[in-house]
């Protein structure tokens, strides 16, 4: 692992802000031209990696160079995706470390399970690669911070997979949150994830199948048997790789909702609930009340719904937002309804504030164009916004773990304080399984 004191640091920082100015890009080993071809690896193929395969192989300037996944049978199938749209097949690996060692390799695009998101992320910037993370970027608290580490030790570009931040519809209703056209700052801001999750039943261990690695597949999470509810999706709920759908889909309306109190991490939260409606394997609750408070009295309320249920406000799956004048929901558009009835005049807004970011709408366009400027300011959900985002999942599921109990915590040291304090703060990092460990020091 690579070490690096302070004249290192301002040497190096010299360079790419020399290789910058000159239209060069500095990657690992290499200056490239602004015009020149970036090579992308993409790790995790089953699911979500598919849409990341298919967005940087059809981009210009872009080729998708190498495929990663514990799962061999998916390799043909996935580089035919590759090959069809960029002209040329992408190299396969089951170990993100060989793919990591491959020189044409400039940056990586994670779309792994949960448990797998930090690490996978800091070894990236270790091997001076640049990183885009599917949500959560994080399993745990610790883990997540120590990917922002990594990213600014080594300099990395390092995006989140939060697509919201790319939207000009959300942008354009957070900068008038920001901008008082709801008669201030959002003192209340509301998440909803109502998405329908049926019993997943029980499955019995059994061997795994063919070309499939699973001892690699587990990696960081304790040695278990194999068995078919946690490969390749049901894993959400399961704690050694999950969060819940509170850190699934939710963690979207999350991020939504702590960007529209431009705020971090709270200072106490409350989660109470359970995995109610029937018995099954999985172990993360399908239903959960979430409150996280602020010092002044701000709050951020998140409801997860996995049984039948009414929406609110039209959203199912999205945000709301209060001011002292009105409040705006994502059912209606974001549509500003002023007066206690709803009926008064929306002040109009002509001068939006910025809200981060470059304002590009594919987030992975605008990946790769950060990863040519350099510029971090650019990057529309940077790794420390995702970090906070996911840390709130984080922290949320703690209190329910632990009974429903409300818990203090210190958003400047990302530790809980107080009742309970010492059971908390276990849960915020996880034993890693050797040789799968982020280390204290990235």
């Amino acid at each position: 692992m690579e070490t690096m004191n302070r004249r290192d640091f301002l040497a190096r920082s010299g360079r790419a802000a020399a290789g910058v100015a000159a239209g060069l890009t500095i990657l690992k080993g290499r200056a490239v031209a602004q015009n020149d071809t970036i090579g992308v690896a993409v790790a995790g193929i089953h699911g979500r990696g598919v849409s990341h395969i298919e967005a940087f192989s059809r981009m210009e300037g872009v080729r998708v160079v190498a495929l990663c996944d514990p799962d061999s049978s998916l390799f043909a199938d996935r580089a035919a995706i590759a090959e069809k749209a960029q002209g040329s097949r992408p190299r396969t690996y089951q170990d993100i470390r060989e793919a990591l060692d491959d020189p044409e390799v400039d940056a990586v695009s994670i779309a792994t399970c949960n448990h797998w998101h930090a690490l996978m992320t800091v070894w990236a910037c270790q091997a001076g690669k640049d990183v885009y993370c599917e949500k959560p970027v994080s399993w745990s608290v610790w883990e997540g911070r120590k990917a922002v580490e990594a990213a600014r030790k080594y300099q990395r570009i390092v995006a989140g997979g939060h697509q919201s931040r790319s939207e000009k519809k959300k942008r354009d209703a957070i900068a008038r949150l920001w901008a008082g056209q709801l008669g201030g700052p959002c003192y209340l801001s509301r998440a909803l994830c109502f998405k329908p999750r049926g019993s997943i039943g029980f499955k019995e261990p059994k061997d795994p199948p063919d070309g499939f690695d699973f001892d690699l597949w587990l990696g960081p999470a304790p040695e278990q048997p194999f068995h078919e509810n946690i490969v390749h999706y049901n894993w959400h709920w399961f704690w050694d790789f999950g969060n819940g759908d509170l850190g699934n889909q939710g963690v979207h309306q999350m991020d939504v909702a702590r960007w529209a109190l431009n705020r971090g991490l709270p200072t106490r939260v409350h989660a109470q609930g359970g995995r109610l409606g029937y018995k099954d394997q999985g172990e993360t609750p399908n239903t959960l009340n979430c409150t996280f408070k602020y010092d002044d009295g701000t709050c951020l309320v998140f409801d997860v719904r996995g049984l039948p249920t009414n929406d609110e406000g039209g959203v199912r799956i999205g945000n709301l937002f209060y001011g002292p004048e009105g409040w705006m929901s994502e059912g209606d558009g974001f549509v500003p309804h002023i007066g206690y009835k709803g009926d008064g005049q929306a002040k109009e807004i002509t001068d939006l504030p910025a809200v981060g970011g470059n304002g590009t709408e594919d987030p992975f366009v605008n990946f790769i164009e950060c990863v040519r400027s350099r510029r971090v300011e650019d990057v529309n959900c940077e790794i420390e916004e995702a970090h906070l985002s996911a840390a709130m999942c984080h922290i949320a599921n703690i209190s329910y773990r632990l009974g429903g109990v409300e818990l203090a915590f210190d958003p400047v040291r990302e530790r809980f304080t107080g009742y309970m304090a010492d059971d908390a703060n276990k849960l915020l990092k996880r034993k890693y399984r050797k040789p799968y460990v982020i280390p204290d020091d990235v």
